[in-house]
């Protein structure tokens, strides 16, 4: 354990780097409160998504490097903002004219649209719950309506209270000179309307810290007077992550890159109500295809259900660990090299020293101990399989794999069974509709040719090192050491039907020899532009 500690104190992963952060608030004395308290927020207005994910991952990931550097104990809240007034019908849930009849009331107090829970709040926590459940997250649910009405938030909110002006002060100036009216009329706290029971957003007329109390005017002008605590308000979202942060003692919390803002107006507060704001992580947001930021409401980019038909969760979780303060591409055509780097991932860790597993995202995403990998085929490599044979059938591919693999087989191989099912399923959407198929210019006909020859002359083995030297041997004789890339290129467009693709030596070892001769003999004779 001293050697793995003294390693990871000096890691230059970036979990590590975080964790050497939160361990430094706590370099002199221990928390008060007898553990660190990570946390990450959901809005349940809307149902959990590959964000949610994310942030979730990662922050277990910088939470299992501080376990490793420190003796102090942790915990991971999942904080549902379960008490928000529902401001608008979202679109894509059943029985929308419930919850049009439901606008402004407590989230957990919304009709469910689905009628499988009390409420939409209570529908979408389960979600929430069941989806981290089954990646296996270690993590502590928590609810706003449970925490406000349980008192649990109640001497913070006093707080807020006596210090309302302070607040204020710190949240005035970022509502806009354009926006005077909102100026006016903004207050922290949001009374739950003893009459509707709607999250109202009105002025505060009077405050009365030592009855804890404010005087508010009802939509019908009746002046109320009502407590702060006990679930009779709430507080606006950006008090509202300070106040907690400050009652519960946060130590660490990730966000996005457009809530820097808020995360800097967040940490102002809590050190307003008394309390050390928490060591904070800004990542970037994802882009779709065309590098536009992705959007729930508009519904670019891809969702997990989309990853997680072609991929692994593990494979999501490297993408997540990679680089999360660069703005990346999270789109359907990703995911083909995501899986590959993450079993190469695996394969480097049996044999790295100490310190460059602790850099390996394979150790982040299990927890110093990854599985190994039976990816005896490469997921690129099982796409062109797919692509050249014109199968969807997995017992089809799996000739392939046991001629090139005897070893290897759906039982003792269950991840390349898997891997085998997705490749199928990705060919079909993503591959199939985008082949095409080109004439070979009489150069390289004259290669593929010398190629085929070279391959049908072949006595040795069908390793793939040693075909992958033929087929470079041939590119050198009819391309100079410049243009070498471009016989690879026409390699891949005549034959295969796509601008790129695996190491041409391995594609033989796996495709077979004869299969591939017959397949430039189907090339060269304009076959494939045909049936293309």
């Amino acid at each position: 354990m001293t050697a793995l500690r003294d390693a990871a104190m000096n890691s230059r992963a970036w979990p590590f780097e975080e964790a050497r952060r939160i361990a430094k608030r706590y370099e002199k004395k221990p928390p008060e409160k007898g553990y660190v308290l990570f946390e990450t927020g959901y809005g349940p207005s809307g149902l959990p998504h590959i964000g949610t994910f994310g942030e979730v991952s990662r922050t277990t990931m910088v939470r299992r490097a501080f376990e490793t550097i420190s003796d102090i104990p942790t915990r991971l809240l999942c904080f549902s903002d379960d008490m928000d007034g529902l401001r608008k019908v979202p679109g894509n849930v059943p029985n929308r004219e419930l919850l049009a009849e439901d606008l402004n009331l407590p989230l957990t107090k919304v009709r469910d649209p689905f009628g499988t829970h009390e409420s939409f709040g209570a529908h979408n926590n389960a979600r929430l719950c069941t989806f981290l459940d089954q990646f296996g997250f270690e993590y502590e649910f928590a609810s706003a309506t449970d925490y406000y009405r349980s008192g649990r938030f109640d001497e913070m909110l006093t707080r807020v209270l006596e210090r309302f002006d302070k607040v204020m002060e710190i949240m005035l100036p970022t509502l806009g000179a354009v926006n005077e009216e909102r100026k006016e009329t903004y207050s922290p706290f949001l009374p739950v309307s003893p009459k509707t029971g709607h999250v109202l957003q009105v002025p505060t007329l009077e405050r009365n810290p030592a009855k804890g109390t404010i005087v508010y005017e009802e939509p019908d002008g009746e002046r109320v007077e009502i407590p702060v605590t006990g679930g009779n308000c709430k507080l606006q979202w950006k008090p509202d992550w300070a106040m907690r942060w400050a009652a519960l003692g946060v130590d660490y919390e990730m966000h996005g890159k457009d809530l820097i803002p808020s995360a800097d107006l967040g940490s102002k507060i809590c050190r307003a109500l008394g309390e050390p704001a928490p060591e904070l992580y800004q990542y970037e947001l994802f882009l779709d295809d065309e590098g536009k930021k992705i959007s729930k409401s508009k519904g670019n980019g891809i969702s997990m259900e989309d990853w997680l038909a072609y991929a692994s969760d593990e494979s999501l979780q490297l993408y997540m660990y990679q680089k999360p303060k660069t703005a990346k591409r999270l789109y359907f055509d990703v995911i083909p090299k995501a899986v590959d780097e993450y079993h190469q991932h695996l394969r480097a860790f049996e044999g790295q020293a100490l310190e460059q597993r602790l850099q390996n995202p394979a150790w982040h995403i299990h927890n110093g101990e990854p599985p190994t990998s039976d990816m005896v085929v490469s997921f690129a490599m099982l796409l062109n399989l797919a692509s050249v044979a014109s199968t969807d059938d997995k017992p089809t591919l799996w000739g392939f794999i046991a001629k090139y693999a005897p070893e290897a087989s759906p039982e003792k191989n269950p991840g390349l069974d898997a891997a085998v099912g997705y490749a199928i399923r990705y060919y079909e959407n993503f591959v199939k509709p985008a082949k095409k198929f080109r004439e070979a210019s009489e150069v390289e006909r004259q290669a593929i040719a010398d190629l085929r020859a070279a391959l049908a002359g072949h006595e040795g083995s069908h390793d793939p090192d040693e075909l992958q030297d033929i087929v470079y041997e041939i590119g050198k004789q009819h391309y100079t050491k410049e243009t070498l890339r471009d016989w690879f290129k026409a390699l891949y467009q005549v034959l295969l039907g796509a601008d790129q693709g695996p190491r041409f030596g391995g594609f033989v070892a796996l495709y077979g020899v004869e299969e591939t001769i017959a397949l430039i003999d189907r090339a060269l004779a304009g076959e494939l532009v045909d049936a293309a």
